[in-house]
């Protein structure tokens, strides 16, 4: 444990008597919820056997009013103490980060922070006479390790800079983790963070049999963790207390009920109680117990993507893109709780499907990749269903380059139809792809917009309250697959550059929405190295959009394997992610994994199904259950899986 102490201003210190009528204030509780809920701009991470929060942006969420602190007098405490314990990576570390500061919202000023780079620790505050600094060397706390740190100011006669008297917090707040801006913001994790004012804190954490994680006053969420057992591999308590269960109604759970139980008849469930809210513990509740082998699906070909939609009054469907020409792709229908062929239709390497409706009118697009003949035109191809004949036919046929993709959506009422080419005839990566729009009058696809991409591979349209954007995962610019992919916002009638994202041989987006919380994944396909072999087994990323900085933020980086495709799926109140894991650079026997959503902790991998060259997932529910399908880009075989409800 470290102890920086300060000395300034004139009289005799309190701290020769410490108080013990002073309370510690926990900083880091005042904006973590209590209930364990997701908080956006932060993760729970646990490392080196503890927990702490990790920040990924300087949200609104993560400050709070001063005047909850200094309710009867707006004035700094001229003598006090900060205890905090962080874990910060060396490699992570920059110039100056802040742990905290408190600043005057009107002007923007900085009252109070204390930030510190790898080997100084600052205290910075608003001297009489301007800013000041106070600096302690040589404390070098990014190593990886967990630190606990005391820093308290006290008042002596020697030293000529006191901390001031009358340091007023009127009018400012409290910023966790940062200084209200990007620049500076802590990269490290951070376990504890306690303002004791009036009093020297070192003598309540020392002595400690961990200094390197003492608790003064640690967030209930960051210090309930198993301890594990030396001996053999049982979860034991962290401490053993005389437990009370109560049964019945719900009761009261005040500091009084502290680690007691409460057992719900109706709902046979049991609760245990933090001091403030009542936590389950264990529930009778459905919830997903994972898969079983459900049906093989033996197809003509390797199947590249699936697309499922509903026809109404016709039932469920399953368009498959296959690989080989003849006899084409193929759509199976949903009948008796398992799927049948239904229609072969006539296609050319087909990469995607697209299902949509237009007034009463139901299409499915699909994307050739290649021309019916070497040296002939590619040629994609919109198909209508017809209600007399029960079968899809030959609508509109578009001209398209190595089509990778089809998005279709509506903006105002008005159809569009997107297809993502991914290189020309003689092998240019760099071509546009092409947004068409619906003529009612010759009720055809015309040429609306054209986006230059880089190998696109998927577009991903998406609305965000009133306005709309549109993705693309661009793979190859010719020479790397290190290149920008693109999300569009729709202003003034066009797709407009909103921001770009640094991918590596990107081949799908998945956004979707977790509560008021709003995400695009990424599959990052591999990492084309200039000298020695491809990298397979390379970070997807999960970004979130923050509505502070109208950006979206690097949430979450997954470890895959030649990913070309995210699902995202939800069971009851669940949410999961299953990734298409397809090559790691010597096998496509792989497993893809399906995460769970853990609020804090991200997206953790809770299943591990076995498949061979995964190229598409897809979700569904019919009257017999909830499934997960899966496409094979190397075998002639896709598999469902019915979900274990329990």
């Amino acid at each position: 444990i470290s102890r920086l102490n300060i000395v300034s201003g004139m009289g005799s210190s309190i701290f020769s008597s410490p108080s013990s009528d002073l309370h510690p204030m926990d900083l880091l509780s005042r904006i973590l919820p209590r209930n364990g809920e997701a908080l956006a701009g932060v993760r729970m991470v646990q490392e080196g056997g503890a927990r702490g929060v990790q920040f990924f942006s300087p949200a609104q969420a993560l400050t709070f009013p001063s005047s909850q602190l200094f309710i009867n007098c707006p004035l700094f405490p001229a003598e006090f103490s900060i205890v905090a314990t962080v874990k910060v990576p060396e490699t992570r570390m920059k110039r100056n980060e802040y742990l905290f500061t408190v600043v005057k919202e009107d002007a923007n000023q900085l009252l109070l922070g204390l930030h510190f780079s790898k080997e100084k620790v600052h205290l910075i505050y608003q001297g009489s006479v301007g800013r000041e600094r106070l600096s302690f060397k040589r404390i070098r706390l990014a190593d990886n390790h967990w630190h606990s740190m005391v820093l308290a100011v006290s008042v002596t006669i020697s030293w000529p800079k006191p901390f001031p008297s009358d340091l007023s917090t009127d009018g400012s707040r409290f910023h966790i983790g940062s200084r209200r801006k990007w620049k500076g913001l802590f990269s490290g994790l951070l376990r504890q963070l306690v303002l004791l004012p009036g009093s020297d804190a070192t003598p309540r954490v020392c002595p400690s049999s961990n200094p390197s994680l003492v608790e003064l006053s640690v967030p209930t969420i960051l210090s309930n963790l198993p301890v594990k057992s030396q001996m053999n591999d049982v979860l034991l308590p962290p401490y053993e207390t005389e437990v009370h269960v109560t049964l019945g109604s719900k009761p009261a759970c005040t500091v009084a009920e502290l680690g007691q139980l409460w057992f719900d008849t109706l709902k046979r469930g049991l609760f245990l109680c933090d001091g403030a809210y009542w936590h389950s513990m264990l529930q009778e509740k459905d919830r997903l117990d994972y898969v079983d082998d459900y049906q093989d699906l033996y197809t003509t070909s390797e199947t590249l993507d699936i697309e499922l939609f509903q026809i109404p009054s016709v039932g469920l469907f399953a368009a498959m893109a296959h690989r080989a020409n003849k006899p084409g792709s193929a759509i199976y229908r949903w009948n008796q709780g398992h799927f049948q062929l239904y229609q072969n239709i006539s296609t050319f390497k087909a990469q995607a499907w697209k299902q949509f409706t237009i007034g009463r009118k139901m299409f499915l697009a699909v994307s050739n990749s290649v021309g019916p003949v070497d040296g002939e035109r590619e040629l994609s191809v919109i198909y209508r269903w017809s209600n007399k004949r029960l079968k899809f036919v030959r609508y509109q046929t578009l001209e398209t380059h190595s089509a990778r993709d089809w998005e279709s959506f509506h903006i105002n009422n008005e159809a569009f139809l997107a297809v993502a080419n991914h290189r020309t005839e003689n092998g240019n990566h760099n071509i546009d792809s092409v947004v068409y729009k619906w003529n009612p009058g010759t009720k055809t696809f015309e040429v609306n917009q054209t986006i230059s991409t880089s190998g696109a591979y998927d577009w991903e349209f998406f609305t965000v309250g009133p306005y709309h954007f549109l993705a693309v995962a661009n793979a190859f610019d010719g020479t790397s697959t290190q290149t920008d992919s693109s999300v569009y916002i729709w202003l003034g009638g066009a797709f407009q550059l909103f921001q770009t994202i640094r991918t590596f041989g990107a081949t799908d987006w998945e956004m979707f929405q977790i509560g008021n919380r709003v995400f695009l994944a990424v599959a990052n396909g591999h990492m084309l190295c200039e000298r020695g072999p491809s990298l397979y087994t390379i970070n997807s990323t999960i970004y979130e959009l923050d509505v502070t900085t109208k950006m979206f933020l690097k949430f979450q980086d997954i470890v895959t394997y030649s990913a070309v495709d995210w699902e995202f799926f939800s069971v009851l109140d669940e949410h999961f992610l299953v990734v298409a894991n397809s090559y790691d650079g010597s096998s496509y026997s792989l497993n893809s994994v399906i995460y769970r959503w853990q609020g804090y902790e991200g997206f953790v991998p809770v299943h591990r199904l076995p498949t061979i060259g995964c190229s598409d997932w897809e979700f569904f529910t019919s009257a017999e259950g909830s499934y997960l399908m899966y496409s094979s880009a190397k075998a002639p075989l896709s598999k469902i899986f019915k979900l274990r409800i329990q």
